[in-house]
């Protein structure tokens, strides 16, 4: 062994491995699940890891470094220990095996076939026991077309009652309207409502021929007692039919039933596709993003996919057309008896193999805008607010201005700035009034802004694009004026009045109320809701400031370098008061007679 345990604990432990086939753990210092694999024989799998040929990268070295302690749990079959190693893999999501992203972007159909009279859900998680899970539509819209088709040819309830156990007194809305039949008051027997679940999960699955003859012959029949509204009602279900099919289905290449795995990967992301083959003809695709896959073999990640995603999944049928041979092909046969394997070089599979790799590619190509978009998303509002204020420029750089006073006395200006829609903390200012500021808010605006501009200016640091004032009208107009002095006119200036959220801009009497949850507001929200807690935070800090400075002024002996000195030893003036004699006295300058005055002067007052 080249590479020594961390502990002796650790080798104690690879001492005494069990030969069998099992599932190991490794854990880092703090219990923390590092890695869960699999193995034939346990003893010298679990021991290679310190092995002179162990493989030697960055992860593998890393993961060494970090592993203190391991798990094994023995199993009587290889594919015992498949099933096993996936269950802890689920459960702890370890960062140095390959997982399966939650892909929560996406939503998918869940029909809660465990309830006695299921439901029709959409739901971004699935977490529902016995529900059976149609999805991910990366196309909302083709989610819409299905769920609608759904509610006008079947009366699914949508209620949340627990059936039949539950019953109500009166039915509700949907049975009036003939969204449902009323199961809550008994009015629909059990074998009819599960009879047409069984036909909603068919035509979630595709098989939407007798679907469409089905509809067909409603159409017909209520166009001969003329009720028109139903026909035009199945005439546009007909239609969304063809809609539904337009973005899956191709077309014809074969007969027969198959599924199809596509796969693809760049980098540390992987994803793997379903494609759903049924009559020869493709009529659903579901997928699952992977992460962690950097170092891994291809046959390694399309194995993971199988066992994490394809092996649990309802609907399989008896073929299966996989690109390559995965890893561990003969435990996946016995997960999986019943199924052919094929790995086409030629042919409709091959055929078929092509277009479920091209829609990996296109998943995983998609992957990658969106996390950069993700990282990009703060400038989204900045786009939106330059548009909702009329600016002729996208508002990159902003700051915003804030007076914060107690009573008149205490006044300071806040400025902050926020850059791509982020705050930037090191461009904030802070500002003493010192003028006729310290009495009008007015004028405390144009002092903070007169300040701020002279030293930018005279510093050659960049202007911003826009100027926010915390106020209404006032406040707008004291700004625009000073700006106009400074020469600044090019600058667009709005402010926002906190009553109502009201954005003013100059020139126009009437305020622009943005809507509550426009990104363009809420930007504008947050810089305010910053500038007034930067601001407050300073106003509190020089009244602590003041009152302590008073407190100590009254101290007979206790001048301006003494105090100074006192607060910056104790920090506060409850600092000061809660010190002993021989502390003061430490203080250069201060003997203990001072020290015992100070103290009884504090104490007394």
């Amino acid at each position: 062994m080249t590479t020594p345990p961390n502990s002796e604990d650790l080798q104690r432990k690879l001492d005494t491995l069990p030969e069998g086939p099992g599932v190991y753990i490794w854990r880092g210092g703090d219990g923390e699940v590092l890695y869960v694999g699999k193995a034939k024989r346990l003893r010298s799998r679990v021991r290679s890891y310190f092995a002179t040929d162990f493989p030697d990268s960055p992860r593998n070295r890393l993961l060494q470094r970090l592993i203190a302690d391991v798990d094994t749990i023995v199993v009587p079959s290889e594919a015992g220990s498949l099933i096993l190693e996936n269950n802890f893999i689920k459960e702890y999501r370890p960062r140095f095996n390959v997982r399966l992203k939650d892909d929560k972007s996406y939503p998918s159909i869940a029909v809660t076939l465990s309830e006695t009279f299921p439901r029709v859900l959409v739901t971004r998680k699935r977490d529902i026991a016995g529900a059976r899970y149609f999805g991910p539509y990366t196309d909302v819209g083709q989610l819409r077309r299905t769920l609608a088709i759904i509610r006008r040819l079947y009366t699914v309830r949508s209620c949340q009652d627990r059936l039949p156990e539950d019953r109500r007194e009166r039915p509700c809305l949907d049975f009036y309207i003939g969204r449902c039949q009323a199961p809550c008051m008994g009015w629909q027997d059990l074998p009819e409502y599960q009879r047409m679940v069984t036909d909603v999960v068919e035509f979630l699955e595709g098989k939407t021929q007798d679907v469409r003859t089905r509809v067909r012959e409603a159409m017909l029949s209520a166009s001969a007692r003329d009720d028109f509204e139903r026909a035009r009602e199945m005439r546009d279900a007909l239609r969304w039919l063809d809609r539904l099919d337009e973005p899956v289905s191709v077309e014809v290449m074969g007969t027969g039933d198959a599924d199809v795995i596509g796969y693809a990967r760049d980098g540390d992301d992987a994803v793997g596709v379903l494609l759903r083959v049924r009559d020869g003809r493709v009529v659903g695709r579901e997928h699952r993003f992977l992460e962690g896959v950097e170092e891994e073999e291809h046959s390694s990640v399309l194995s993971a996919f199988l066992v994490r995603y394809y092996v649990p999944v309802e609907g399989r049928v008896r073929r299966l057309v996989i690109p390559m041979p995965p890893a561990e092909w003969d435990t996946l046969r016995e997960l999986l008896p019943t199924t052919d394997w094929l790995v086409p070089q030629r042919g409709t599979a091959q055929r078929w193999l092509e277009l479920a790799d091209q829609n990996a590619r296109h998943l995983l190509e998609s992957l990658r805008i969106e996390s950069f978009e993700t990282e990009e998303r703060a400038e989204d509002p900045v786009y939106a607010l330059g548009r909702d204020l009329g600016l002729s420029i996208v508002p990159r750089r902003f700051i915003c201005v804030d007076i914060s006073h107690n009573q008149g006395r205490d006044s300071v200006g806040s400025l902050v700035w926020f850059e791509g829609g982020r705050p930037r903390k090191s461009e904030y200012r802070k500002f003493k009034i010192r003028g006729a500021g310290q009495q009008d808010d007015y004028a405390a605006i144009q002092e903070v802004l007169t300040r701020y501009f002279v030293r930018r200016r005279d510093e050659q640091l960049p202007l911003p694009d826009l100027i926010v004032i915390d106020g209404g009208k006032g406040q707008l107009s004291a700004a625009v004026e000073v700006a106009a002095q400074l020469g600044l006119v090019e600058i667009p200036i709005v402010s926002l009045a906190k009553r109502e959220e009201e954005v003013f801009l100059p020139g126009r009497s009437e305020s622009l109320r943005l809507p509550r949850r426009s990104p363009a507001l809420r930007l504008l929200q947050r810089a305010r809701d910053e500038a007034h807690r930067f601001g407050l935070a300073y106003n509190r800090k020089r009244r602590t400031h003041r009152t302590i400075t008073s407190e100590l002024l009254s101290i007979p002996g206790v001048g301006p370098t003494k105090r100074r000195q006192l607060l910056e030893r104790f920090g506060s003036l409850a600092g000061v008061r809660s010190a002993s004699i021989a502390e003061l006295a430490s203080v250069p300058g201060f003997s203990t007679r001072l020290a015992e005055r100070i103290l009884e002067h504090l104490r007394t007052a």
